[in-house]
């Protein structure tokens, strides 16, 4: 597995926005999907595409071009993974979405699965789950478990914020993710949330705190 850090000023500049107790909601969904746009162009540098001739209106002859050559399913992990679904979708239009819905326990912060819809043929598509906050990896875990059960075997795990027991959770149960995230933080605190962090991704994001 590897952590690659988007060490981008614009993405740094969005988690600064995102970081910020004072953030409204509209501004948190802003600097969501900004953030995600570049963090998701990173993690599809390497998605397959195929040579291709194409007609301009000012070049007679067929110009070359490129284009994607393999499928692309975006899975979201519920809820808070649904405020980076725009920014995939603005840059892949043609991609399918899947939806793994998944609740933390507060106590224990175990992850219980509640929902799942997975496109089909997944194992000939490349992947990307998307979720904000990999904390305990727990959540992450399980998505990718699910995932794996259905066939998708390329897959990438972009997230916002992570932690570093998350970090390691995902490399000890699934080595071949790739994570894509502009920063690894401190640690878990004693309620499993990351510090320093952004809050809870989800409130923020539909201002339910």
């Amino acid at each position: 597995m590897a952590v690659h850090l988007i060490d981008h000023p614009l993405v740094h500049d969005a988690l600064v926005m995102l970081r910020a107790r004072d953030t409204q909601p509209d501004q948190f969904r802003q600097a969501s999907r900004r953030i995600s746009l570049m963090l998701v162009v990173e993690a599809l540098r390497d998605l397959p595409s195929e040579a291709v001739k194409v007609q301009t209106p000012l070049y007679p002859p067929a110009a070359d071009g490129r284009r994607i050559g393999c499928g692309v399913v975006v899975v979201p992990v519920l809820r808070a993974g649904l405020g980076m679904l725009d920014a995939v979708l603005e840059l892949v239009p043609s991609a399918r979405v899947g939806h793994i819905g998944l609740q933390r326990d507060e106590m224990t912060a175990v992850a219980s699965q509640y929902y799942s819809k997975l496109p089909a043929q997944l194992e000939h598509s490349y992947v990307l789950m998307i979720d904000p906050m990999l904390a305990t990896g727990g959540s992450a875990v399980a998505a990718l478990d699910l995932l794996r059960r259905a066939g998708a075997r390329r897959v990438r795990l972009v997230c916002i914020v992570a932690a570093p027991e998350g970090v390691a959770l995902v490399e000890r149960c699934h080595p071949d993710v790739d994570i894509y995230t502009p920063v690894v933080d401190h640690e878990l605190n004693a309620q499993k949330y990351i510090v320093p962090g952004l809050g809870d991704f989800g409130d923020r994001l539909y201002g339910t705190l």
